[in-house]
């Protein structure tokens, strides 16, 4: 089976040496989204909350580049500096994802690139 990449310019360049996703079949693996801003690619302003906002803007533009939406997504995993910060990344999750909820992992982290407090990554499968 072939394996095909995507990209998207609503959601940053990769910082390292891989994909924004790759797609294998129906299934499509999104790399993990923090907070940069796709047009600086600098970390966002705002603390906490913006930084989950605009992980998951960057992993929405990524998922519709590949054809798909946060719908699809049937596995999520997060990643927290401060797992005290889990109630509100849970609270803003549920703008973005519906039910039935993707599963998901949600790891506490000593530190993340360029010093994020959050990020996200996902599975995703297309009709």
């Amino acid at each position: 089976m072939s394996k095909s990449i995507i990209s998207s310019a609503g959601a940053p360049a990769a910082i390292g040496p891989y994909s924004q996703a790759v797609r294998v079949g129906n299934t499509v693996y999104l790399s993990g989204q923090i907070a940069l801003d796709p047009v600086s690619g600098q970390l966002v302003e705002g603390g906490f909350e913006a930084q989950v906002h605009r992980a998951f803007q960057n992993m929405r533009a990524v998922a519709e580049a590949a054809g798909g939406s946060l719908a699809d997504v049937v596995k999520l995993t997060l990643f927290l500096t401060d797992l005290a910060d889990f109630p509100k990344a849970n609270e803003i999750m549920q703008t973005y994802f519906a039910q039935p909820y993707p599963a998901r992992s949600t790891v506490g982290v000593a530190s993340l690139p360029r010093g994020a407090r959050f990020e996200a990554e996902a599975v995703m499968v297309l009709a």
